[in-house]
């Protein structure tokens, strides 16, 4: 028996997102409270099986540490959750009294989201607790590349949110995962939203369908270590953040743009902290391990340790050697260190001066249209406060590791999974995406002044004669006889000039 899978995955794509709209307008009568209660009991439930999701999700991919997705999969389960309780998402969300005002959170409906194979278990868990907070239905299509792990944590949550009381139907995900299905799925009716974190090659698809885009991009963020900075405190910063499961996180650093005047304390401090700067000839072997000719990334290169990548290279670095450093002087389309690795791999730019570091940043965050995250090291207040005015990106994190600010275990940003990348046009926010923009808020504003506050428009208005209706009707027929004239005065002229 011949089963054509693109046409199996599109009726499953439909049946699912038919199925979650009518979930869905069920949920869409709870109460804050419950949604609340639904939300705990899931993130209970996966807390227990974290390490083994992680170890899944691991050998799955065959890419990143596990311990550092453990430690993702925590940070959603615990940290998350702790903020998540704080919120007030649907129903009255905020009022005051004495202005008149009431804000009411509505749901947005049906959501239809892919998650990246770089952090499939933890962004899938996230998705999940945002979207049940928020009265939403959501229905996954997997990744190919991590379809075992996130199955797998996706029918721990269903069960959980069946016993908790969640409308079947409401959180799901299809099991015949192809891209026709997915595209069917963004593109159904029922789907109000769409969000795609990490997955590239579906967000021309996902911007097609015309519905909202959330967008988690690639980040390609550049470090600044200027001239002010603590410079042995920033390198740190800049390498725990790059070895953090091998340098998959989104908004880690692919490079660092150094102030000319401080470049040996970089050098220095970078290989007293386990980074190894390549030669010339080193870098240009590496670069050919990442890409393809036509420009896809190939398999095998991501979250690899940097010892591995420098033997596949055909060159040896000494062991326990962290991050690879590729010495650069500018940004191209050829140049694969112009590009986002998400591998223990930096790029190493050098200006004169922060306002030089200013446009090669920019021109760094340009290239691939992916702004998502830029970091700065500095101690002047001043060259931040520019920084943060002039860049093109989702978000600006300041003397702290980007991969954990960025996700807001170091900074107060919202702790967040899916970091939009609004800023290049390509969703519709660069927040740290939270239940809040799976939302649209209800003004009610309660009349409080009279119409005298318009002046004399109003007394206008106010005064003017209601029309007669006779006379509207006379005033139509003469219209439309002045018409006549003109039109037969045209044709006449138009006959007279053949003739």
């Amino acid at each position: 028996m011949i089963i054509d899978n693109d046409l199996l995955s599109m009726q499953q794509a439909r049946i699912l997102a038919e199925n979650a709209f009518a979930a869905q307008k069920k949920l869409a009568a709870f109460s804050q409270e419950k949604l609340d209660e639904i939300v705990e009991k899931i993130a209970l439930a996966v807390e227990s099986h974290v390490r083994d999701l992680a170890l899944l999700s691991s050998e799955e991919t065959d890419s990143g540490v596990w311990q550092h997705k453990l430690a993702k999969n925590r940070f959603v389960c615990t940290t998350v959750r702790d903020q998540l309780r704080s919120l007030r998402c649907v129903g009255v969300i905020s009022e005051d009294a004495d202005n008149g005002l009431m804000d009411v959170g509505v749901p947005m409906g049906v959501i239809a989201a892919a998650c990246p194979f770089t952090s499939p278990v933890s962004t899938t868990i996230y998705k999940t607790l945002i979207a049940i907070k928020s009265g939403n239905a959501i229905v996954f299509t997997p990744h190919p590349q991590a379809q075992r792990s996130m199955k797998r944590v996706l029918d721990i949550m269903i069960s959980a949110a069946a016993e908790a009381g969640l409308p079947e139907g409401c959180l799901s995900y299809l099991d015949t995962v192809t891209k026709s299905g997915s595209k069917e799925l963004m593109g159904h009716p029922a789907v109000s939203l769409v969000m795609v974190s990490g997955v590239p090659g579906m967000l021309e698809a996902a911007r097609s369908t015309g519905k909202p885009v959330i967008y988690g991009g690639t980040g390609n963020g550049p470090a600044f270590i200027e001239r002010t900075a603590d410079i042995r405190q920033a390198v740190k910063d800049i390498l725990d953040s790059k070895t953090f499961d091998n340098g998959m996180a989104p908004s880690a650093e692919q490079s660092i743009v150094v102030d000319g005047c401080v470049l040996d304390n970089v050098i220095g401090a970078l290989e007293e902290q386990g980074a190894y700067v390549m030669s010339e000839p080193e870098s240009l072997a590496l670069a050919e391990l990442f890409f393809c000719p036509a420009g896809q990334r190939r398999k095998g290169t991501v979250g690899v340790p940097a010892v591995t990548l420098a033997k596949r290279a055909g060159f040896i670095v000494p062991e326990g050697t962290r991050v690879l450093v590729a010495r650069r002087k500018y940004v191209a389309d050829a140049d694969p260190y112009s590009r986002e690795l998400l591998s223990p791999v930096l790029a190493l730019y050098v200006e004169d001066d922060w306002m030089h570091a200013c446009e090669k940043c920019i021109e760094l965050l340009l290239h691939e249209r992916n702004a998502h995250t830029l970091s700065i090291h500095s101690g002047d207040p001043e060259v931040i406060r520019q920084f943060a005015l002039k860049k093109p990106v989702g978000r600006l994190l300041v003397n702290t590791p980007a991969a954990f600010g960025g996700m807001g275990a170091t900074t107060n940003l919202f702790p967040s999974m899916t970091l939009g990348g609004g800023s290049a046009g390509r969703g519709i926010t660069a927040d740290n995406v939270s239940p809040m923009n799976l939302i649209y808020v209800r003004k009610v504003g309660h009349g409080i002044r009279g119409k005298h506050v318009l002046g004399d428009v109003s007394e206008a208005i106010g005064n003017t004669p209601v029309p007669d209706a006779s006379a509207a009707g006379k005033q139509t027929e003469f219209i439309e006889s002045d018409l006549m004239q003109l039109l037969q005065q045209v044709l006449k002229e138009a006959i007279d000039t053949v003739r």
